[in-house]
């Protein structure tokens, strides 16, 4: 933010001076937490910020920061549309989302209660949920949604194909959400075929929308074609869980698919689609493979098969309405089973992207650790995690590994960046680690301890030219064992405005600053808002 300088006028012995105001000071570095959110009709096992640590990205907000969109996939209420019966409980796991609204002065609202156009037991619909920089386009997935229908708008009362999976588009104006399209991918699941994942494809498994709203992204991590590139064939089944993106541009209110996506190494397994990012335009796109196999540690690399399980991210550029595979990027310490890929993230102009690795072993801590035990494959199995980050100084150059950044306290099975998030110019990270064990609660407590298993955490790292250095160690207000916290994450264009999900977290509160101390109602789920103050960030005052 551009500090103002003004000059006044001071009298000095009969003479007129300019003299500048001083600048504003900086204000101190760091993150503080602003508020603690729950849903309007708070259950039990309603899972509000998450339905699984692995699994979706349930918590968005909008580039502009005042539009704030939370799923809740174990939500059961049979309600259609916008702003139905939450006092249903007669559909298990149908799933709905709750949009938030902050006004002027700083205080969060509750502004509509989402529900798809066909709730159905297990559909799961709020999964996955992206929303535009504005807020007025949201896209929701329900990855386990069981039509058969293909293409936009087609028959939603179909069912069979369990776990086929859909997405679902909601446009607000006025303050008044409505559903905009019911999107299919063109090569839906065949009824009765089946994989170790279920019947269905998981179309939505993840899902990005453009900063315009006009560009989504959809991953289908089980779908089954063999073809690799752009629009290849869709109707092959043999490389079960290969796994495809699917991209759709809307023109005024009217949707279409404009791409079936898949990378250049097609794998069975691999899950191509498990993580998807799209920069600010559109035009450039993050898809991750996280189970893939290649044996390469450098970026566009040879893709022979070699470190089964290491993971790769690819970026896809646009260009006329054709997308194109950009890069393959690989981390240069991979190692078999290190799982890169299952969270990605990139910047406004599609020059940083950033990958976890859930299932990165090395128990060292900090940036760019030194330790020889990070640099080749170890026989061990930590799952303590790690993040990768990869630029290039423009469209035109090759990205390379800029970063390779562990927690301040990496321990064993915290599985740090399975979730994450990017600022605008990509020089804040938030990553999570939501099976972290600290009893700590608040922002940079006691690190050191083990004493609330599986109670998660949230770490803020920020770069200055091409450093990175962690800004912040984020626990919740009412940290506990087992809450989960950092299932979920999101970050606005501007860094300044975090929140976190955290899947398992009990309160029965409801709405906006209730009681955190109640524990009543077992994995209802909450998330919570965060201001972040970089460093060298000045006051406009």
């Amino acid at each position: 933010m551009r500090s103002v300088v003004v000059a006044v006028s001071v009298v000095v012995l009969g003479a007129v001076v300019a003299h500048p105001q001083a600048q504003a000071p900086a204000p101190a570095a760091g993150v503080k937490q602003t508020a603690y959110i729950k849903a309007s009709n708070t259950e039990g096992g309603d899972h509000f910020g998450n339905g699984g640590t692995l699994e979706g990205d349930s918590v968005s907000i909008s580039g502009d920061g005042n539009t704030l969109a939370i799923g809740a996939v174990g939500e059961a209420s049979r309600a259609k549309g916008i702003n139905g019966n939450q006092a249903d409980n007669s559909v298990f796991d149908a799933g709905a989302v709750y949009v938030y609204t902050r006004s002027a002065a700083g205080a969060w609202s509750q502004q509509a209660y989402v529900k798809p156009s066909n709730p159905g037991a297990g559909y799961n619909f709020g999964h996955a949920v992206s929303l535009s920089d504005d807020g007025n386009t949201m896209v929701v997935s329900a990855y386990f949604e069981a039509s058969a229908a293909k293409g936009i708008n087609g028959n939603q009362a179909d069912t069979s194909i369990p776990q086929a999976g859909a997405i679902y588009v909601f446009t607000r104006a006025g303050g008044r959400w409505s559903q905009q399209a019911y999107i299919k991918a063109s090569n839906t699941g065949e009824a009765g075929v089946g994989d170790q994942f279920g019947d269905g494809d998981q179309f939505g498994f993840s899902v990005a929308i453009s900063g315009d709203g006009n560009t989504i992204v959809a991953g289908a991590n089980a779908e089954d074609s063999n073809a690799t590139g752009i629009n290849g064939n869709q109707n092959d089944n043999s490389m079960v869980s290969a796994g495809a993106a699917y991209v759709f541009v809307r023109n005024g209110a009217t949707w279409t698919q404009q791409a079936y996506v898949k990378p250049s190494n097609t794998f069975g397994g691999t899950q191509f689609g498990y993580a998807v990012s799209l920069n600010r335009d559109g035009n450039i796109m993050a898809i991750t493979s996280y189970d893939e196999g290649g044996i390469s540690r450098l970026v566009n690399g040879p893709q022979t098969r070699g470190r089964n399980g290491s993971g790769a991210v690819y970026v896809f550029t646009r260009n006329a309405g054709k997308w194109t595979q950009d890069a393959y990027l690989k981390a240069e310490n991979a190692e078999q089973n290190d799982s890169m890929g299952v969270s990605v993230a990139i910047s406004d102009d599609g020059n940083t992207v950033v990958s976890g690795s859930l299932d990165e072993d090395c128990l060292a801590t900090g940036v760019n650790p030194t330790d020889p035990t990070c640099d080749h494959d170890v026989a061990n199995d930590t799952s303590a995690g790690a993040l990768y980050v990869f630029v290039r100084p423009d469209a035109a150059s090759q990205y390379k590994q800029q970063a390779y950044i562990k927690a301040s306290n990496t321990g064993k099975a915290d599985i740090f960046a399975s979730r994450l998030a990017l600022s605008g110019d990509g020089n804040t990270i938030a990553a999570a680690a939501p099976l972290e064990d600290s009893n700590a609660k608040g922002i940079n407590g006691d690190q050191s301890n083990d004493a609330a298993q599986e109670a998660g955490a949230v770490y803020v790292f920020t770069r200055a030219g091409d450093t990175w250095t962690q800004l912040a160690y984020v626990k919740s207000s009412n940290n506990e064992a087992f809450d989960e916290f950092g299932s979920s994450v999101s970050l606005t264009r501007d860094g300044r405005t975090m929140v976190v999900g955290a899947r398992a977290e009990d309160s029965s509160a409801k709405g906006i600053n209730g009681n955190q101390d109640d524990n009543s109602a077992d994995e209802a789920g909450a998330s919570y808002a965060f201001a972040i103050t970089p460093p060298g960030a000045r006051s406009s005052q």
